[in-house]
């Protein structure tokens, strides 16, 4: 994809408060990316070398990435990971996989291999504590596969630790509301791509008037060759940090783009600063 159609590479810095987060852990920094689509045709080597630049000279204590690594053929991971090698944290690189990583059957099995195989820990249905007890990682299955089952795993936390939750689609906010999440990280949604400034991603507005277009028009438009509730049905959590109930939800833009591109939405390395909530 060239930089033309996907924009320049934006660095979103921000700071998330957490209650009773350990003063061991005050001013932790976070690194997340998501959604790289590293296909031949989604993410140009130059965009990649940039976001893995940026998120080195960030220092992270921690990189998270959340899900589709690839688009559907999951053979390109054996190349992305010979990038990824680069990536330098403090306390690991972790990982969940996204609905494009289990498009065939083989693909789970692949993907989590060669990213396992570079250091990089993938999640599923698992509990990690890189940080120590008093801040578990969470990472989930991904919303669409049959294996997505948050219950057996959130039960198995303490209330009153504060915990962060990796789950590539952010409709699943909705059904953490149950428990716990200080801050939970998310993709898949590419921030909508097509944004206008003051109303909002286009996509919401697939059924209400771009379903009147020619399809061959529709067709080019990205995230609508379909009915747009197949992405997300939560479009107001299109990108951003968002509270939902007592939880805080971040969802990344992504680094991959689909034709024909974006517009007033570039692609995202993300940097958190974690701070205690007084």
């Amino acid at each position: 994809m060239h930089w033309l159609l996907s924009g320049s590479l934006s660095v979103e810095k921000l700071t998330v408060r957490i209650a009773d987060l350990p003063a061991s852990l005050e001013g932790l920094t976070l690194v997340q990316l998501s959604d790289l689509h590293y296909d031949g045709e989604r993410l140009s080597e130059k965009m990649l070398e940039k976001a893995i630049a940026f998120c080195n000279q960030a220092e992270p204590d921690l990189i998270l990435l959340t899900g589709d690594y690839v688009t559907d053929d999951p053979s390109p991971i054996h190349e992305l990971v010979l990038r990824l090698k680069h990536l330098k944290s403090r306390v690991g690189i972790y990982a969940v996989l996204g609905n494009h990583d289990i498009y065939y059957s083989r693909s789970k099995a692949e993907i989590t291999s060669a990213l396992t195989g570079i250091g990089i820990n993938v999640l599923w249905n698992e509990i990690a504590y890189p940080l120590g007890k008093e801040l578990p990682i969470v990472g989930l299955a991904d919303y669409w596969s049959r294996e997505f089952n948050p219950k057996d795993v959130m039960h198995q936390l303490d209330p009153a630790t504060p915990c962060i939750v990796l789950s590539h689609n952010p409709d699943t906010a909705d059904i953490l509301q149950k428990w716990r999440v200080d801050l939970q990280l998310s993709g898949h949604t590419h921030g909508g791509q097509i944004v206008i400034p003051g109303i909002g991603p286009i996509v919401v507005y697939y059924k209400k008037v771009l379903y009147k277009l020619p399809k061959k028009l529709r067709r080019w438009i990205p995230l609508l060759r379909g009915d747009c509730s197949k992405v997300v049905r939560h479009w107001e959590w299109f990108q951003g940090l968002h509270k939902v109930a007592n939880n805080q939800l971040y969802v990344n833009r992504g680094l991959g783009t689909y034709a024909p591109g974006r517009l007033f939405c570039p692609p995202e390395v993300t940097v958190i600063t974690l701070r205690r909530q007084e």
